[in-house]
């Protein structure tokens, strides 16, 4: 099986915002991160949302008061997100094509353990951040529990992600990514996150839309991040 196939994205277009679909873990992340962002700080506030696929923030964002713009590399995904009031640009976040200190909040959510190089979009977000701005991010740990549950069991769940979309060699090394953080001057702080266990089992039942997820101490398998720019 390829690991790591991104591919799977614009197949499984059609399940962006399909609550019960392929992605469905992905609305319980992007609610979750979402309670992270602050309200915009002015009228022409913006919020750059790295990796915004099919744009599952965006009722999130609106409520906010930004202007939401979503960078990928995947098209089919940006034409989804657009859909939803997305501004899209088409790009890697290795290499973000919008100027320096454009945004007062930038969000990376499930997309380090996607790259090669996780320390390069932690610098890009900073770049991109306004003194003071916000960085709200979540990832998979390198860890073997991350991998035994990340991969080998929540494959295999109903709202789990699609076989293959994980490589664990990509799993996030935690203390290299604090570290890359306060090298480009971002306070980063990280907690633990897991699914609601009682909202899941409604959600498999079919009367929740949206399992919520619970910070905990442990960050040894999915972590969240809030940093802010000196």
């Amino acid at each position: 099986m390829l690991r790591n196939d991104p591919t799977q994205y614009d197949d499984l277009v059609d399940e962006w915002w399909e609550p019960s679909g392929g992605f469905a873990m992905l609305h319980w992340l992007a609610a979750s991160r979402a309670q992270r962002v602050p309200p915009a700080p002015g009228p022409d506030a913006v919020l750059v949302d790295l990796a915004c696929g099919g744009g599952l923030m965006a009722p999130h964002v609106a409520r906010l008061g930004y202007r939401h713009v979503g960078v990928d590399l995947g098209l089919a995904g940006l034409r989804v997100a657009r859909e939803h009031g997305v501004a899209p640009v088409g790009g890697s976040v290795l290499a973000v094509p919008l100027v320096d200190g454009c945004a007062d909040v930038v969000v990376a959510g499930e997309v380090l353990e996607h790259v090669e190089d996780d320390v390069q979009v932690i610098a890009e977000c900073a770049r991109l951040l306004k003194p003071g701005g916000t960085l709200v991010i979540d990832a998979i740990a390198r860890t073997r529990l991350a991998g035994l549950i990340a991969v080998r069991i929540a494959e295999r769940l109903p709202g789990g992600p699609p076989p293959g979309i994980h490589d664990p060699a990509l799993f996030v090394d935690r203390r290299r990514l604090l570290a890359a953080a306060r090298e480009v001057g971002l306070d980063l702080r990280l907690v633990g996150l897991r699914p609601s266990v009682r909202d899941l089992v409604a959600w498999r039942r079919g009367r929740l839309p949206v399992v919520r997820m619970r910070e905990i101490r442990l960050t040894t398998v999915l972590f969240a991040g809030l940093g802010t720019l000196r």
